[in-house]
């Protein structure tokens, strides 16, 4: 049975994934090497707990009992020492990856499954890294997490059947949707919206339409809650562009070539919402589009 998670990373995935969990009874130790990073963390699941509670999703002591369930740590050998799951939530590096799962598979109990968010790095390739293979897993959260359903979970090739069991049951448990699939680059997700954001950025790129227009298309013409080019920034450009590479290395198909539009973004540092600057501009600290940029 599964108590007790520890989750790596406090960025913006992290922090959701360890919200849902601590909200849905579990205990949650939220690691990172920033301290000032888990401040952060812990202020921003406060906020978007306040948010369910004037929505009227969640009671105040809910939202107490949640914050009560999440305890913070910057080692991981010690935050994982007792964990039933551990899932990764660091950033979109292979390299890093791999370093955390040598680290946490010395450090974690042996009947611990070892989880990562990742969204397109090779599930048997992080498995590898570790003495338990079998215990390895892909559990891809979407942004946000706490509101959106689905779970993409990657079976590595040792993956066991009971663990993959285990993890579609436990989502299920987070009032979840998850959904199995195989470990080929881009999984599902990534593999089908990746080309469809880069079309939409080579389009941008060829001058067939402005970004406005794009992103009308999309929603307009094909129901989209938000444009191909808007989402991009959501996700991040730098963090597109990573996804993108690791399609076209694995598949070696010039079909997921990055357009390079996007690789001279990313380059001059406009990955989207967070750095203030994508497709669109946004108001410092917000979400909230100020103009879309002109690219002609």
């Amino acid at each position: 049975m599964i108590h007790n998670v520890s989750v790596i990373g406090a960025g913006t995935m992290g922090n959701g994934i360890a919200h849902v969990f601590a909200q849905y009874g579990f205990q949650v130790t939220l690691i990172d090497i920033s301290q000032p990073q888990l401040d952060k963390a812990l202020a921003q699941i406060s906020k978007n707990l306040d948010r369910q509670v004037a929505k009227g999703t969640l009671m105040e002591e809910q939202k107490q009992a949640t914050l009560g369930r999440i305890v913070t740590n910057t080692s991981v050998a010690d935050g994982v020492a007792k964990a039933d799951l551990v899932v990764e939530a660091a950033t979109e590096n292979s390299d890093l990856k791999l370093k955390i799962f040598a680290d946490i598979d010395k450090a974690a109990p042996g009947a611990a499954i070892l989880a990562t968010n990742t969204s397109s790095i090779s599930i048997t390739k992080i498995a590898a890294a570790t003495s338990r293979p079998e215990k390895v897993i892909g559990m891809h959260f979407m942004n946000p997490v706490p509101v959106m359903k689905l779970v993409e979970i990657i079976n590595g090739y040792a993956t066991l059947k009971e663990v993959t069991d285990t993890i579609v049951e436990l989502s299920k448990k987070l009032e979840k949707v998850p959904c199995v699939v195989n470990d080929y680059p881009g999984f599902i997700a990534n593999r089908i919206l990746m080309p469809m954001i880069n079309e939409a950025i080579c389009s941008l790129y060829e001058g067939v339409a402005g970004v406005q227009e794009i992103d009308t298309v999309m929603k307009l013409g094909m129901a989209h809650p938000m444009g191909p080019l808007q989402l991009a920034d959501f996700i991040g450009l730098d963090v597109c562009l990573a996804i993108l590479k690791v399609l076209h290395d694995g598949f070696g198909n010039p079909k997921y070539a990055p357009c390079p539009l996007l690789v001279n973004m990313v380059m001059a540092g406009k990955k989207g919402m967070k750095s203030g600057e994508g497709f669109y501009v946004y108001t410092p600290g917000s979400k909230e589009l100020v103009v879309s940029k002109s690219f002609q």
